[in-house]
């Protein structure tokens, strides 16, 4: 993965240099929609397979993305393709992302719950944590039951565990020293 990323990194400042001179939403939406392409295993057999052109897998790819793709992003898929590079398109999107979300003054949240969250408490943590990092929030809410109760939350580097388990286990820290 590491590696990956570290292949990955140069193609997403390209494609986010790219972007800046057009939309950076619309290529965020096209490099998310080919990663999911690219992660699939039926693509990446084809990838793989030495049989098959950079033309032809070019012309293979950009019918299963589908939609119009502007010139920009079929010269970076093609790119892609002549450099062998294609297998890490998923990390690509990913650091494109962190750059576009760095931009415009993003963070990402990863908010952890014991029970399913309704919208009003999600759109109040997130007024609270928007708050808080004094920056805009995107936030992905996963149900987690091993927490017992309470919430986790990770944005950037930061973790602030207000669940149970974590509780307990403070506690049992405390409790052995």
């Amino acid at each position: 993965m590491a590696e990956n990323v570290t292949l990955a990194r140069p193609y997403a400042e390209a494609a986010f240099q790219l972007a800046k001179a057009s939309s950076l939403a619309a290529w965020s939406q096209s490099l998310d929609r080919m990663a999911v392409v690219t992660a699939a295993v039926e693509m990446q057999e084809c990838i793989a397979n030495p049989q098959l052109s950079a033309d032809q897998l070019s012309s293979l790819f950009a019918g299963v993305v589908g939609g119009d793709l502007p010139a920009e992003q079929q010269n970076f898929v093609r790119v892609l393709i002549d450099n062998d590079r294609l297998g890490v398109l998923p990390e690509i999107a990913q650091l494109f992302n962190e750059l576009k979300n760095g931009h415009e003054g993003v963070k990402d949240a990863e908010v952890e719950s014991a029970f399913p969250l309704d919208d009003t408490a999600v759109k109040a943590l997130v007024a609270d944590l928007e708050r808080k990092f004094q920056c805009k929030i995107n936030v992905t809410v996963r149900l987690v039951p091993e927490l017992i109760g309470g919430v986790r939350i990770a944005v950037g580097d930061e973790v602030i565990d207000a669940s149970v388990r974590g509780k307990l286990a403070a506690m049992a820290t405390a409790l052995k020293n």
